[in-house]
């Protein structure tokens, strides 16, 4: 299943023509070969990576959003600034780039893997939510300024605006435990015109077992919007609309 929302707000006229032309999935796949052929490697630096790349490297990243471009006086190489869970992206599902620390590439996975999770714990349950919606061409950028933890673009955001802002949690988790919190969500979402989807990370998060990347072909993701209820919906003289009532709260699609 599809995630179901509002129509995309298109932020141009033929905005809409160029995304259909330049599909996120064909620019992935011209980014994948050419980080590939060139053996990009990126180096870890705190909590985030720094990538050196080509110009065109940098502009094919930009067009599929990976990355923000960290200003430098380098004209041959530019630097892109990739989080954990872009760079890792790139490493583990796309195979297009190296990653290593402190001058020593690290070969294996794993020790990459060990190495995002030490410096965040929650780390996997993010990657997984990432790596979930970007294997769908879902465009991610941070949604710090929002108060989640994503937003979901359908395509660039110089064509499009964002349709979701993403909350990211796992069984155990505290958000959205009460309606306050729920309603204080709901509210910000819809005030910028976003509806929001939750992402329920399943999975022990807890056990060694995190500690394998063979973790992530057991964790499972179950995708919910929640939007406010609408009074209007439930008027007597409503009840001979022929549109379909929505339900506040939709279960989308479980993997």
């Amino acid at each position: 299943m599809q995630l179901n929302s509002m129509a995309p707000r298109w932020k141009w006229k033929g905005a809409e023509a160029k995304a259909l032309a330049e599909p996120i999935s064909k620019s992935v796949s011209e980014l994948q070969l050419s980080l590939a052929e060139t053996e990009s490697s990126g180096t870890l630096s705190s909590c985030n990576v720094l990538l050196a790349v080509e110009p065109e490297q940098a502009e094919l990243l930009d067009r599929c959003c990976f990355g923000r471009l960290v200003l430098s006086a380098e004209k041959i190489k530019k630097w892109i600034q990739l989080s954990f869970e872009e760079a890792f992206f790139l490493h583990y599902n796309l195979k297009c780039i190296k990653i290593s620390l402190q001058g020593r590439c690290l070969e294996n996975e794993v020790d990459t893997w060990l190495y995002m999770k030490s410096k965040r714990p929650n780390f996997p349950m993010f990657f997984k939510a990432y790596s979930h919606l970007r294997s769908k061409n879902w465009v991610l950028r941070s949604g710090l300024q929002y108060g989640v933890d994503f937003v979901a673009y359908r395509h660039h955001p110089s064509l499009v605006h964002s349709e979701y802002s993403v909350l990211v949690q796992s069984g155990d988790s505290d958000r959205l435990r009460v309606w306050s919190d729920i309603h204080c969500a709901v509210r910000l979402s819809g005030s910028v015109a976003k509806t929001l989807l939750t992402l329920y990370v399943n999975g022990n998060f807890k056990g060694e077992d995190v500690n394998l990347l063979v973790c992530l072909e057991n964790f499972t993701v179950e995708e919910q919007t929640i939007s406010r209820w609408s009074p209007e919906l439930s008027r007597e003289d409503q009840s001979t609309n022929s549109k379909q009532h929505v339900p506040n709260v939709s279960n989308l699609n479980t993997l």
